[in-house]
């Protein structure tokens, strides 16, 4: 789970900084915090990098045409989970740039992908050959591991960010499929622990992954309109 960047609109353009009457001090301040952003940023960018054509064919998809559109509903939208508005205020950008669990979600998401697609090879080849139960079943324990610690310093880090542990809305879609993520991982390890048998242990398995497939590709998609947003008062400044 990996997980979360964006960027609001900033109605102040660089000249009209420069021609201030900000104190020396608070210029320096300013130019800390942009340093930062960048720092920042540049987790989601590398990830976005490996992935940005995945990303556009999913984007490209009929559920994901609505966005930019208006909408009369008062509930999260699927795509970004805060309606119209932005993903995040100045104040919770600000706190999320600040918070050391950025970077720590930074480094866990890909972790985790990286351990589900030699988890999932591993699973395979068992369901293939009748070979390689235990590693197949150790490498789902590993994945759930990693699913459990990026499930907990995301919910930490969503409370910092946002106020609350789960349900925020910005993520509030990816927050109720990462819940059924976890309960299916969590079923494999209740059947494994209690000696279900090798077929259900892996049907189970395989449920998981998809799950987390699909809730994968929700915070890729989030990522991708984080990056699009915070593109975007950078390109009208250079239009000026």
């Amino acid at each position: 789970m990996h997980r979360r960047t964006g960027e609001t609109g900033n109605s102040a353009t660089l000249g009209d900084v420069a021609h201030s009457p900000l104190s020396s001090q608070a210029s320096l301040a300013l130019s800390i915090s942009e340093r930062s952003e960048v720092r920042v940023s540049r987790y989601s960018y590398a990830l976005n990098a490996l992935v940005d054509r995945l990303v556009d064919k999913v984007d490209s998809a009929p559920w994901t045409s609505t966005v930019g559109g208006t909408s009369t509903l008062s509930r999260p939208s699927f795509r970004t989970g805060s309606g119209n508005g932005p993903l995040y205020t100045p104040e919770q950008r600000r706190r999320r740039d600040a918070s050391p669990w950025t970077t720590v979600q930074g480094i866990l998401a890909p972790v985790q992908f990286t351990v589900f697609l030699v988890s999932l090879g591993l699973v395979v080849s068992y369901l293939s050959t009748g070979a390689g139960l235990e590693a197949a079943t150790a490498s789902i324990v590993a994945k759930t591991i990693v699913l459990y610690a990026i499930m907990i310093t995301g919910s930490i880090w969503e409370r910092e960010v946002f106020g609350r542990y789960l349900f925020a809305r910005p993520f509030f879609w990816e927050d109720v499929v990462s819940i059924g993520v976890l309960a299916l991982h969590t079923a494999y390890l209740c059947a494994l622990g209690f000696g279900a048998g090798v077929p259900i242990q892996m049907t189970i398995a395989l449920l998981a992954y998809a799950s987390y497939v699909i809730n994968a590709t929700q915070f890729l998609l989030k990522l991708r309109a984080a990056r699009l947003e915070q593109d975007r008062p950078m390109l009208a400044r250079a239009g000026e």
